[in-house]
């Protein structure tokens, strides 16, 4: 199970063409993250492709501080580092709009390691300042998870506090 999914369509930007305008010369080294400082180029761009180049860069930030929450709160359980969906500027860079971050959602061995494993996870869905609705899903599953694991573990301590027998009857008799 993934969280920390971010949509494309959440961004609210205009779809980008695959390759740079034609006053822009593509680099084809250009690597999947932001631009830190604006090359000689992005003055031949127009306004609006630069308002767009903000964005997109705003958006990197944004998806890159979401899924780094995910990852910091996922502690073991994250099966990997987090994956991106990219974007390319009309300046030619890639930049990150959706995210996600795997998670080992499997229950534990016992039910306290449930217990346990299910709030990792419910932590890790909700840790990024605003959750999304994918995030808030998987903390739900979480939630779910960790309400069975506790009665598991109420019946097995009833279990052992009255042995393997159920109680007779469930009725007090009051005439003894």
């Amino acid at each position: 199970m993934s969280i920390g999914a971010l949509s494309p369509s959440s961004a609210n930007l205009t779809p980008v063409r695959s390759e740079a305008p034609a006053q822009v010369p593509a680099s084809p080294n250009a690597e999947p993250s932001t631009a830190s400082s604006p090359s000689s180029s992005t003055t031949k761009l127009s306004p609006e492709a630069l308002a767009l180049i903000d964005k997109l860069k705003a958006r990197d930030t944004e998806v890159r501080q979401h899924e780094q929450a995910h990852m910091a709160a996922a502690g073991g359980l994250a099966t990997g580092g987090p994956s991106f969906t990219y974007q390319r500027g009309p300046n030619g860079v890639s930049y990150a709009i959706g995210g996600e971050v795997n998670i080992d959602t499997s229950p534990g061995g016992t039910p306290e390691e449930t217990i346990q494993r299910a709030r990792t996870i419910a932590a890790a869905a909700l840790a990024p300042a605003e959750p999304s609705g994918p995030d808030r899903a998987v903390a739900a599953q979480a939630q779910q998870m960790e309400a069975k694991a506790r009665s598991e573990l109420a019946q097995q301590q009833a279990q052992r506090a009255y042995g393997s027998k159920p109680a007779a009857g469930g009725a007090v008799n009051t005439y003894a």
